[in-house]
């Protein structure tokens, strides 16, 4: 079994305090898109606790809740770039085991980076947790040394951090333009709507918090290594509009001019696509429950995602 860095404050941890003057900038602006209360029991509906202002500017205990595969994308006001050491971190609001030091409550999410805001690709993770009793409850406590390149494997008030330079290798991702970040809550259950490490592992951790404030609970993202140059975003006239959504049967696409349209699972699996058309339906009968991302693509090149609910 491999041994990752430690909590935070055992010898050994890469956990940087959010008081840190590495940090250069924070994230300012943030889309949540809610995950479930129970994703095995969604009639329970969404998590509600906090919203996307809770996840804007620096680390300071205020946190949004994504719930069962909920997703945050955050953009900064210059990107990030790959520099010397890490090059951001991200903040949960996990607590310590007050009987070891080694160890802490901790709520896991996958962190994913894009340079064009469409295109993301997720930092490989791996979890070496055991997977023979389902980690469940504020009592049960995990062990840092177990998992690496997930958020949330430190404790409240210290950033677990990410390292660009294990991703420059990626075709479609400019590691020296990143502008956005994205979060996956990891569905830590061992027995059903399990999230897998980069190894295919099973992730486990606290399952199910089915209650509002349920799932990953983001405090910040703060850029350690950032471009000198401030990001523009560029807009497109094409309007469209997707129902019903959330979708159980068939979801409806009509867009102003014709698009190509790319339908994709929260791991990036492509699930459907079609060339260029103005109209679309697209059946979700046989998907499983959750979320997925249905990408746009205009005559211009000009792409932009909108989240769609599967229940």
């Amino acid at each position: 079994m491999a041994q990752y860095a430690p909590q935070a404050g055992v010898a050994g941890s890469t956990a940087i305090h959010s008081s840190s003057p590495q940090f250069k900038s924070w994230a300012n602006n943030c889309h949540i898109y809610r995950g479930w209360i129970d994703i095995a029991q969604p009639s329970l509906g969404l998590v509600t606790s906090g919203d996307s202002s809770m996840a804007v500017g620096p680390a300071n205990f205020s946190v949004v809740s994504l719930g069962d595969s909920g997703i945050a994308v955050l953009t900064f006001p210059k990107p990030i770039v790959n520099g010397p050491g890490f090059d951001f971190a991200v903040f949960e609001n996990g607590f310590p085991d007050p009987m070891d030091s080694k160890k802490a409550f901790l709520e896991l999410a996958h962190v994913e980076v894009s340079s064009d805001g469409v295109n993301f690709f997720r930092f490989p993770s791996a979890s070496e947790t055991q997977t023979t009793t389902q980690v469940a409850g504020a009592g049960v406590y995990m062990d840092a040394q177990e998992i690496n390149n997930l958020a949330g494997k430190y404790m409240s008030n210290y950033g677990t951090p990410f390292d660009l330079e294990e991703m420059k290798e990626i075709a479609g991702l400019d590691v020296n333009n990143v502008t956005h970040v994205r979060l996956v809550d990891v569905v830590g259950s061992i027995t059903g709507h399990s999230s897998y490490d980069a190894s295919n592992r099973i992730i486990n951790d606290p399952y199910p918090t089915n209650f509002p404030i349920g799932g990953f609970d983001l405090d910040a993202v703060g850029v350690l290594n950032q471009s000198t140059l401030s990001i523009s975003e560029t807009s497109t006239v094409i309007s469209v509009s997707t129902f019903p959504n959330p979708v159980s049967d068939v979801l409806t696409v009509v867009a102003s001019q014709p698009v190509r349209l790319t339908l994709t699972d929260i791991s990036g699996k492509l699930i459907w696509q079609r060339a260029a058309a103005s109209k679309a339906a697209i059946s979700m009968r046989g998907y499983s429950i959750g979320l997925y991302f249905l990408t746009f693509k205009d005559h211009n090149g000009y792409q932009w995602v909108e989240r769609i609910v599967k229940q």
